[in-house]
């Protein structure tokens, strides 16, 4: 469901708000001067205790061939994730949520392979729901990386809902699950009622990837999956 493109300034408070409530705004094109409002029928979620790694990127986070951060270059991981065809971030999309970040609820995580920036993620933070709004990659696996120690840092936190607003048959491959619109605005208003901190694990330290993977997957047991397709379990 997409409302119509707004007629009023829209403000940070008024986007927290909204998120309260499970909807976002969006741009139609990069170009777009106004937003609209969305609220999928059907809503992507990660339960935090269902991350499948396979065990080829649980090999990759562990080399620490990245260097994984949060919150280093917010702005630019923004600019990164509307580096393709079709995107909804636009000039309004990019002032709101850097305006977010500056108050401390907007979050990014940042991949870095020889100083240079291959991937992230960044999304909304608001007591302990993360709401995520996009990735991209520009070397193999950055960007599950970077999903890696998101969990990781939420955990930590203490994080009771991660959103992925929309499912994709890549986040299904990562353990994303759809729900409806009416159960997610239950999920939701539950998890509002509790605080997390994404502080926890300090923004500027990289995690090393075997501390990552035992925080975003739990405990001595991790759940993995085999590049062929049969889950495992690996302690």
């Amino acid at each position: 469901m997409k409302s119509g493109p707004r007629k009023f300034e829209l403000t940070a408070d008024i986007l927290l708000r909204a998120y309260s409530i499970g909807v976002f705004p969006m741009a139609e094109s990069r170009e777009a001067t106004e937003l609209f409002w969305v609220e999928p029928r059907e809503r992507g979620v990660f339960p935090l205790d269902g991350l499948v790694v396979s065990k080829s990127l649980a090999k990759t986070v562990r080399s620490d061939r990245f260097r994984v951060v949060a919150d280093a270059d917010f702005a630019a991981v923004m600019r990164a994730c509307a580096e393709r065809d079709n995107t909804w971030i636009n000039d309004e999309i990019l002032r709101l949520y850097c305006s977010l970040h500056d108050s401390g609820y907007a979050h990014s995580i940042e991949v870095y392979q020889d100083d240079a920036l291959v991937g992230g993620l960044y999304g909304v933070s608001l007591r302990s729901v993360f709401f995520g709004e996009s990735m991209f990659h520009r070397a193999r696996d950055a960007s599950k990386a970077a999903l890696v120690h998101l969990f990781a840092r939420l955990r930590a936190g203490g994080y009771r809902l991660l959103d992925t607003q929309f499912i994709t048959e890549h986040l299904a491959s990562l353990g994303a699950v759809v729900v409806s619109r009416e159960d997610f605005r239950v999920m939701l208003a539950e998890s509002l009622r509790t605080e997390a901190d994404f502080g926890v694990v300090p923004a500027g330290r990289a995690l090393p990837g075997e501390e990552a993977l035992a925080l975003a997957l739990g405990m001595e047991v991790a759940k993995l999956k085999t590049d062929g397709g049969r889950p495992s379990r690996e302690k």
